[in-house]
């Protein structure tokens, strides 16, 4: 049994499990692979073991992967520049890393210009952390509304990356605001805003994201093993 295919295994079970927990089925959970700086046919063993789901950081590397390997949807998951929404646009089923107006624009621009729509989901830095990407917790429900009134883009979900802590009982708190926020949002029905993913959790903290309501976890380690992320 190869190594991915065991990794497979035990993370789809972690998932089920947590999913349980949150009185949910593992099936309501989608397992995006980051496969960011994996080769090709590692990719491909991951892909015919079922998982069709794709996540890259770098527009780059999507718009050479994209045309190795078939029948897949690929993520955008990393901050995204706006002169490198063109590369991708056409390429990615969803966009994980909004966090501006400016960001959002440009998407809307040339989804237009490819005659598509583009499903979005705006990004929260949810700890305030200075590394990191995405607007605060407190801003994240004007940003999705203002977003909401773009004709060729469609606010999906909230997206957040979480700490890297050696516990991950510490995001907990975390996730728990992100789902809080969810849900507010999703009963308030605004037009062109469907809260249908939460994306949250990686390879340290996936499972309490999952108890906490992640519907997407995003895992690369954890899959495909440790990699050599300065490329």
């Amino acid at each position: 049994m190869s190594s991915i295919k065991e990794n497979l295994e035990h993370i789809n079970e972690k998932i089920r499990v947590a999913a349980e927990k949150s009185g949910r089925k593992r099936e309501d959970v989608l397992l995006l692979a980051v496969s960011k700086t994996v080769d090709v046919p590692r990719i491909k063993e991951a892909v015919e073991l079922g998982l069709v789901d794709l996540g890259e950081n770098k527009p780059q590397e999507i718009n050479w992967k994209y045309y190795e390997i078939e029948n897949v949807r690929w993520h955008q998951i990393g901050h995204l520049q706006t002169n490198k929404v063109k590369y991708i646009i056409d390429k990615v089923c969803l966009i994980h890393s909004v966090d501006s107006m400016k960001l959002a624009e440009e998407i809307n621009k040339r989804a237009a210009a490819k005659g598509i729509i583009m499903d979005v989901l705006v990004e929260i830095n949810i700890a305030g952390e200075e590394a990191k990407h995405g607007v605060p917790l407190n801003e994240a429900e004007a940003l999705a509304v203002e977003i909401s009134s773009l004709e060729n883009v469609r606010v999906k979900g909230l997206m957040t990356v979480a700490p890297f802590v050696e516990d991950p009982e510490e995001n907990r708190k975390y996730f728990r605001q992100m789902k809080n926020l969810f849900v507010d949002i999703d009963k308030k029905s605004y037009n062109n805003i469907d809260m249908k993913y939460l994306s949250m959790g990686m390879t340290n903290d996936y499972e309490v994201a999952v108890e906490e309501g992640a519907n997407i976890v995003r895992i690369g380690t954890g899959l495909f093993g440790a990699r050599d992320y300065s490329k």
